[in-house]
């Protein structure tokens, strides 16, 4: 039997079992759903094959970005730590990559307004603050899923916009020259070019915590 062990502790291959020392296995073929380099096959018994740099290998290719991939800016309820960051998981409605840490370019008027307390990045450029988010590479699926969700092109718009990078995650799926702070990522972010005038007078925020002290908390959708 051939075994490939993975470290237990590994974040890169989460769906990849750590099969015991001589498991009962044969003619077993399993393949990872995040790439198709690895295959693993069970082909006799008795046998263990341990691979010290299987979570390297994860690793660097989780840093690159795929080819068809798009770089989406989010600010909001989408954030890790917020209210609605489990939609960009599991890949149920497609696949969503942390890529780094960033802020727009140019300021903008981060707003918290509605009933339900939702943020919205106005498109007023010039005024406000320099806002922080988070930049994740998605594909089709995902795009067209994140339109649905912030109703776009009625509630929000989906506008490309520079963002300057605070921190990326890795080197290799980095635009040319990226890594260094201020290079600036071409991204698509949601905001809101249509709102009532006084939605201008409201405080603004550079940095989106559903929690924060403004003490404005996110309705849940599944609570209207």
């Amino acid at each position: 039997m051939l075994i490939w062990k993975v470290p237990a502790d590994c974040p890169h291959v989460p769906q990849m079992p750590c099969f015991p020392e001589r498991t009962p296995m044969r003619n077993q073929k399993f393949l990872n759903k995040q790439t198709t380099l690895l295959a693993i096959i069970c082909i006799s018994k008795g046998m263990s094959f341990f691979l010290k740099d299987l979570c390297l290998l994860f690793k660097t290719q989780s840093e690159a970005s795929p080819a068809g991939m798009t770089h989406v800016f989010v600010y909001g309820t989408l954030k890790r730590g917020q209210p609605n960051h489990k939609v960009l998981l599991g890949g149920t409605h497609g696949r969503a990559a942390f890529q780094g840490w960033g802020r727009t370019a140019e300021p903008y008027p981060l707003v918290i307004a509605g009933e339900h307390n939702i943020p919205h990045l106005l498109n007023v450029p010039g005024q406000g603050h320099r806002v922080v988010g988070e930049i994740y590479a998605v594909d089709e699926q995902m795009l067209r899923f994140l339109d649905e969700f912030e109703g776009c092109p009625d509630m929000y718009q989906r506008t490309p916009l520079p963002i300057a990078v605070l921190e990326w995650e890795g080197t290799r799926g980095a635009p040319r020259e990226t890594p260094a702070a201020d290079r600036t990522v071409q991204c698509f972010v949601y905001s809101t070019a249509t709102f009532p005038p006084e939605w201008l007078h409201l405080p603004y925020h550079d940095n989106y915590d559903s929690q924060g002290q403004h003490g404005l908390r996110y309705n849940p959708r599944e609570n209207r």
